[in-house]
């Protein structure tokens, strides 16, 4: 590979475990885990109260990211996590995924990797742009977006005249969904048949898991829901105090640089719902939490797999979100529904959105840090030292280059006759195998969704939010993760230094603004 750590690849190599047959040691196998719509705060290690031992195992275990990015958007996170660079925008707008792009899958099989995807693809359902398309060998779930989770099959009243999303096994469509179905064990269900059997081929694996949790609808079982009865009857602005002071109490924050930001300016005061209303909106983070809680279950159940495999030591797992918590509210608020069962399409909404962010600032769609950071945990028993946190910039653009580090793969010029954009990340495996504290990445890293912009240079982070007040906004991270204070007018300099950076960026992916 062309990158500036190939040394760095070399010395890490020695870290990979000697066979006791003496044979040659082996690359890692991967695991990329992703929830949907997860907020930043939402599971223990990160802050929350609702119960993710696994999760929580594998950064106890490995290393916990503070400072790590994802898209803010479910689509072009996707698009940029399996390709390695930022989402293209075409005549037709966003392009996915087209011949001039190579998705992880095809990178890794290239590589010597047995590949598998299950879960949320959403970057085409429609020839050649699904996962057995695209290099996955295997692959089960969703080719486009969300879905009842006790019935995929149902049509989906968020789209006028409802629409039926398309959810199959490897090139065949499946309508029919056995009774006590529920996409979160499925998913993880094929991933670790997948898994069993590509272990057996002696060849290293790569899968992709990407949940549907806790993307809406609401959907969760009676017996989750339960564990989380009453405990959000005191409303989201408790929620959020609650969060933020386990934060702070645990070390996860310093109070210095994530300063109390305040109430979010599209939020009410849980006071002013109506006392009839509470006990419906309490129920609506209940179910949520309860699909979080069912997702943690399955990730143990995907450990202990590997465990039983013996394959659970030479493996790296990464979980992170697509974007933060969701504010959406398709269909607007019913509540004279009842949230959790699968006859009625619920969600969360902003107030619940904000408090699952904690301490940062909005939620999905905006490129303040709620929507834009995730929680990012890493596991590797060979190659990570337990217990370790790195405030490293990453950004899923980071995968690519990473993944082709650990598999001794090289980012092709072309392929199949055809050019291939260059990767836009940086290999990560300096700071996982603890050879570096830090990189420098050698570019600003950029965001633009619905004309809400970012770009974050340094510790510097300029943010243009398209229904606010329409100006640049400017925030020194170091010292103000929460975005509260913002300096543009005092650095006119740096926000016309930073915009131009932006500007040249669009110009290059095409963005319209």
């Amino acid at each position: 590979m062309k990158t500036p750590y190939l040394t760095t690849l070399i010395v890490s190599i020695c870290l990979y475990p000697a066979l006791s047959s003496g044979e040659e040691a082996s690359p890692p196998n991967i695991i990329l885990m992703m929830a949907d719509d997860m907020g930043w705060s939402d599971i223990g290690c990160f802050g929350s109260e609702i119960a993710t031992p696994n999760i929580d195992r594998i950064a106890g275990e490995g290393i916990r990211f503070s400072h790590f990015y994802n898209n803010a958007k479910c689509t072009t996170t996707r698009a940029s996590l399996l390709t390695g660079i930022y989402p293209r925008n075409g005549g037709k707008g966003i392009e996915l995924l087209n011949a001039n792009m190579i998705t992880l899958g095809e990178a890794l099989g290239d590589s010597g990797y047995a590949t598998g995807m299950s879960g949320k693809w959403h970057n085409g359902s429609k020839a050649p742009h699904r996962p057995f398309d695209r290099g996955f060998q295997k692959s089960y779930g969703l080719w486009d977006g969300c879905s009842n989770f006790f019935d995929p099959n149902q049509p989906d009243p968020k789209f006028k005249g409802g629409k039926t999303r398309f959810f199959g096994e490897d090139d065949q469509r499946i309508t029919e969904f056995p009774e006590g179905f529920y996409t979160t064990e499925a998913f993880t269900d094929h991933a670790i048949e997948t898994i069993k059997a590509q272990v057996k081929s002696g060849q290293p694996f790569f899968h992709y898991l990407a949940y549907t949790a806790p993307h809406y609808p609401l959907h969760a079982k009676p017996e989750d829901i339960a564990k989380y009865a009453g405990r959000y009857d005191a409303g989201w602005d408790v929620l959020r105090k609650e969060r933020r002071n386990r934060q702070i109490k645990e070390g996860i924050i310093d109070p210095a640089q994530y300063p109390e930001s305040g109430p979010n300016p599209n939020n009410t005061p849980w006071e002013e719902i109506p006392a009839e209303e509470r006990a419906w909106e309490a129920s609506r983070m209940e179910v949520y939490a309860a699909m979080v809680d069912n997702m943690d279950q399955n990730i143990g159940r995907l450990l202990t797999t590997l465990e039983e495999l013996e394959v659970d030591k030479n493996t790296l797992i990464i979980f992170i979100s697509d974007n933060g918590g969701c504010p959406e509210e398709p269909g607007g608020r019913q509540i004279d529904k009842k949230v959790g069962p699968g006859d009625h399409y619920a969600h969360c909404g902003p107030n619940w959105a904000y408090a699952q962010n904690t301490p940062l600032a909005r939620y999905k769609s905006h490129t303040h840090e709620g929507g834009v950071a995730t929680p990012m945990v890493v596991r590797w028993p060979n190659g990570i030292k337990a217990g370790s946190v790195s405030d490293q910039a990453g950004h899923i653009i980071d995968f690519m280059p990473t993944f082709l580090d650990l598999a001794g793969g090289e980012y092709p010029q072309s392929r199949a006759g055809q050019p291939i954009i260059q990767e836009e990340g940086i290999s990560l495996l300096p700071v996982l195998n603890g050879e570096a504290e830090a990189i420098d990445r050698p570019a600003p890293l950029f965001w633009h969704w619905a004309k809400n912009r970012a770009v974050l240079d340094g510790s510097w982070k300029l943010v243009w939010e398209s229904k606010g007040k329409k100006e640049w906004e400017l925030y020194n991270l170091n010292l103000d993760r929460s975005e509260t204070k913002n300096v543009a007018a005092k650095q006119a300099s740096k926000v016309k230094q930073m915009r131009e950076k932006w500007e040249a960026w669009a110009a290059l992916t095409g963005v319209a603004y």
